[in-house]
């Protein structure tokens, strides 16, 4: 301790002197604690800020991506196209969905529109200023009923123009030939099917088609359709639960009772017991 003492300096002295350095010491120790402190509460800070900074960018991104979607749904919504199909316009059955022959199918065409292109059906759809109508390549009494017959009975399940209306008018005017009954008798295993497709089918058009081509049936074949009755039923009883079809169906099949005779009652009230007859 003496030889740590300034040389000249008393005792008294050279104690003061050790406090004062010991002073120092202590407060540079303090200094440098405070520093870090200070060093490391600024990187908590830092750090803190940064992930506040992540949470407030993730969740403007989410708010971003949820007002495109909004935006997306609200224009398709709103556009013409889907306003069109929610609510139809009287004027839509004036211009019924035509086939595009420029643009790209995106599936094969069906059976019935690819015998149709290649002249298959021996009759042509002429547009009229008022109504449309048919032009037979030659007369219909001449034509064999098979296989155009079931050709046309497919062609019922069609949904574009002109398809349509080739199907379901060479139908009718097929069957209002008169030698029809004879040619038509033996392709009922063959057409009951096919006319079965038409009206199990979800579009309501093609169900009308379906049915009303079932009438003109019954009209030409008579009882003869009875043992071909129950096969077709079944689609009739689950489409009467719709109201807009109870009228036509209960129409039908007091058509089917009347050309079918009293079987023809039996089989209809084993498959539809809410029906009344004709006679009642």
């Amino acid at each position: 301790m003496l030889a740590d003492r300034p040389p000249g300096q008393s005792p008294a002295r050279g104690s003061s002197w050790c406090a004062d350095r010991g002073g120092r010491e202590a407060r540079s120790k303090r200094e440098a604690m405070q520093k870090s402190e200070c060093s490391g509460g600024t990187q908590l800070r830092n750090r803190v800020t940064g992930n506040c900074d992540q949470r407030a960018s993730s969740s403007a991104q989410i708010k971003h991506r949820t007002t495109v979607q909004q935006s997306k749904s609200s224009s398709s919504t709103s556009s013409p196209e889907s306003a069109r199909k929610l609510h139809p316009r009287p004027s839509d059955k004036l211009n019924p969905k035509t086939i595009n022959p420029f643009a790209e199918q995106s599936r094969a065409p069906s059976a019935f529109a690819a015998i149709y292109s290649k002249g298959g059906i021996p009759c042509r759809l002429v547009h009229g200023s008022v109504r449309h109508r048919l032009q037979w390549e030659c007369p219909p009494e001449n034509l064999p009923f098979d296989p155009l017959l079931i050709t046309l009975a497919e062609g019922l399940r069609e949904t574009k123009h002109p398809y349509t209306f080739v199907s379901k008018e060479a139908f009718k005017e097929l069957l209002l030939v008169k030698s029809a009954p004879e040619k038509t008798v033996p392709l009922l295993p063959r057409l009951i099917p096919v006319l079965r497709a038409a009206l199990v089918h979800s579009d309501d058009e093609v169900f009308e088609r379906g049915l009303n081509a079932l009438v003109q049936l019954s009209v030409v074949v008579g009882p003869c359709l009875n043992d071909h009755l129950k096969h077709l039923l079944t689609s009739l009883s689950k489409r009467l639960r719709d109201k807009k079809f109870k009228e036509p169906i209960t129409s039908a099949l007091q058509n089917l009772e009347q050309h079918g005779g009293s079987e023809s009652l039996n089989i209809i009230k084993s498959k539809i017991p809410t029906y009344c007859s004709i006679c009642c």
